[in-house]
């Protein structure tokens, strides 16, 4: 689909496939349909280059921002601008729409998060607890909540309705380039600098796995929408895969002096058996590759017809 005329730095597909909406450099916003490739509008309106662009889930509206510091609320069909949003006072990162389209987010570099009524521009809430500039925001399929994820190193969950920090999410040791919640809400995952991609409990803010494989900085992250699944895209060029079907965990231990460390022990989902033991330095093996044997004597391990690859536990018969 050629039409911009510079840089695209944000896409976004309307539920029902049929559309596709992408942001440029070049300040413009363009709707394409799928399946013929066609440009149907060009939204014209933003004064600086459009870093980020939602739909609705109805497929009516088109949400963008821009580093003219302006959300803007458009007309799919005619492509009319409906609203311009003011309040930012750097430019913004990251939109998005509530699934009921009646709420904007938008995260910016003047550190906070702002909550907009869809229909009126009304600003809502100002959400202020980052310390750096926000790249990442969204809500929770619900609408209940909203996960940030900042340059302060730092993932937070909000109130969707009140405004209240909820969770501050600590772990990554680098800026944190983008966030989202599983389709039913119960975690969050996140991409740094740090080359890291982490999984959170939701609720507890408590991390539930860090995917370590990439080579430079994680830039997009995404649940599958089953959850089973994480995907995630780097600098290093690569997309990556991680099933999310834990069968191990990583034992820590907490020092006054170093904080939070690893023991190198690997432990059972439950946390109640150890598993393996590999050294700190050592990759940490794919967890489709660790099999827990229950205690009894009819389980056997029959590796005859053993196979290489993610299914390899098939030879378990209980």
């Amino acid at each position: 689909m050629n039409g911009h005329t510079s840089s695209v730095s944000s896409v976004a597909f309307s539920t029902d496939g049929m559309r596709i909406v992408s942001g440029s450099r070049d300040k413009s916003v363009r709707v394409w349909d799928t399946s013929t490739g066609k440009e149907l509008n060009v939204l014209n309106g933003h004064t600086k280059w459009v870093s980020s662009v939602a739909l609705s889930i109805d497929g009516t509206r088109i949400v963008s921002g821009s580093r003219d510091k302006s959300v803007r609320v458009w007309d799919t069909s005619t492509g009319k601008e409906l609203n311009v949003l003011n309040g930012h006072t750097k430019w913004i990162s990251s939109v998005a729409l509530s699934t009921d389209g009646t709420r904007i987010v938008s995260g910016s570099r003047d550190k906070s998060v702002r909550v907009w009524d869809a229909s009126t521009g009304k600003e809502l809430n100002v959400l202020n607890g980052h310390t750096l500039s926000v790249n990442s925001v969204t809500f929770s399929t619900d609408g209940k909540r909203i996960v940030s994820g900042s340059f302060d190193k730092s993932v937070r969950v909000w109130d969707a309705s009140t405004g209240k920090e909820l969770n501050v999410l600590n772990g990554h040791t680098l800026s944190v380039n983008s966030v989202t919640f599983s389709t039913d809400g119960t975690r969050i995952v996140s991409g740094s600098w740090d080359q890291s991609v982490r999984v959170w409990d939701a609720s507890t803010g408590k991390e539930l796995n860090v995917l370590n494989g990439h080579t430079e900085l994680v830039s997009s992250v995404a649940f599958s929408t089953d959850g089973m699944c994480v995907a995630s895209g780097s600098e290093d060029e690569l997309v990556r895969v991680w099933h999310m079907e834990s069968r191990y965990i990583r034992e820590q231990v907490y020092d006054h002096t170093y904080g939070q460390s690893h023991t190198g022990w690997l432990l059972s989902a439950d946390a109640q058996a150890h598993l393996m033991f590999v050294p700190l330095d050592a990759w940490l093996p794919d967890p489709s590759n660790i099999l827990t044997i229950p205690p009894s004597a009819a389980s056997s391990v029959d590796f005859t017809n053993a196979t290489i690859g993610p299914r390899w536990h098939d030879c378990y018969f209980p």
